[in-house]
């Protein structure tokens, strides 16, 4: 194993996850594929090709590289990661995707900054949060204002795109780390509110977000229209049953469900695949969650306990949001599932992230477990 003296259980689990994800990539974009490239396995084959074997080269170089590098180049990785949101919007570099601006392209390659963004903001929070020390954490102009500026600097970028999503996933893991980090509960709930308010300016602004939180309140108000995805992700989720029709048997993923390979492929899994095989699925995710906190509690000190931690609490939101989307349990967010949905950006910064992780096991006292 190249990951010498790394947690094993880790690096099984995520193999487990990536091999599952090729699998269902492979069965849930087999129409989409010849519908839209008239290759059966065109997603298949770029997720392998552009996410797989990329993700599984981060992993093994971040997982030799002491985590503590990460804490030297933070500012640098941070506001590259801020650079590049600006870039998307630039004409000839930035390329608009279903109305969104979230991508660059460099020629066969694309690229998704938002991506980027994830795990730079964990890194630099982590950095930052570790220089302040609990007690300047706590205080209003030295821990919460520098905070909230961090955070607006790039929630307004990734908004702007839009993505609320993945605006999301950046608020609620900046959010694990700062509580974790020691901030008081009251700046917690402080924060809690003025995302609600900037959530109602944002329905405010844009009436399409309002629509979808009126798809899931009430899916069958609309099945044609606003509530289409969701209705067709319970229709399939709700046919798979128990045990699932069968691994490639799926019917939704003959153009009835958007986005089969993306943020959808939980629907698909749950009907090929049944309550038992979703439920494996989430069983690999709270065995990472698991595997992730035991790591962040042995690490040796407050930088890779905090890493850690926001990590970990980046994938587990990232799944809980996604599965959660797809029954129904929150509106719909367009935010793919950790190692299992399509998208080779999103695949490589998870693996790095989880190269890290690898990482700072290494120096962590795990003991025999």
């Amino acid at each position: 194993m190249p990951f010498k003296n790394g947690d094993k259980t880790l690096f099984t689990i995520v193999m487990i996850l990536l091999i599952f994800g090729l699998v269902m990539i492979s069965s849930a974009g087999v129409i989409y594929s010849e519908t839209r490239f008239a290759d059966a396995y065109y997603f298949f084959q770029r997720q392998l090709i552009y996410g797989v074997v990329p993700g599984l080269l981060a992993l093994f170089v971040c997982s030799r590289i002491d985590y503590h590098f990460w804490k030297k180049i933070s500012v640098i990785f941070f506001f590259a990661s801020i650079i590049f949101l600006v870039l998307v919007f630039v004409p000839g570099v930035g390329t608009k995707v279903y109305g969104a601006s979230r991508w660059i392209f460099l020629g066969p390659f694309s690229f998704q900054p938002s991506e980027m963004a994830k795990l730079s903001i964990i890194i630099y929070l982590a950095a930052w949060l570790e220089s302040r020390g609990k007690h300047r954490i706590k205080d209003f102009f030295e821990g919460f204002l520098p905070f909230l500026g961090i955070m607006g600097l790039m929630g307004l970028l990734i908004m702007k795109q839009p993505d609320t999503g993945t605006l999301g996933v950046i608020v609620l893991t900046s959010i694990a780390i700062f509580f974790v980090a020691g901030a008081s509960f009251k700046h917690i709930a402080s924060i809690g509110g003025l995302g609600l308010l900037f959530l109602w300016i944002l329905i405010k602004i844009e009436p399409y977000r309002f629509n979808r939180i009126l798809a899931f309140l009430d899916p069958r108000s609309d099945p044609q229209g606003i509530g289409y995805q969701i209705n067709q992700a319970l229709l399939a989720i709700g046919t798979g049953g128990i045990f699932g029709v069968g691994l490639g048997q799926s019917r939704q993923k003959f153009n009835y469900l958007p986005e089969p390979v993306g943020d959808s492929i939980f629907a698909i899994i749950g009907e090929e695949l049944g309550l038992i095989g979703a439920t494996a699925l989430i069983i690999l995710f709270v065995l990472l969650a698991m595997r992730g906190i035991k790591i962040a509690k042995n690490a040796p000190d407050v930088f890779g306990k905090l890493l850690a931690v926001d990590i970990i609490m980046w994938i587990v939101f990232q799944a809980f949001i996604n599965i959660s989307a797809n029954i129904a349990l929150v509106p719909l967010t367009g935010i793919p599932l950790p190692f299992i949905s399509y998208g080779g950006t999103s695949l490589v910064f998870l693996m790095a992230g989880i190269g890290i992780l690898l990482n700072i096991s290494k120096h962590a006292n795990m003991g025999k477990n």
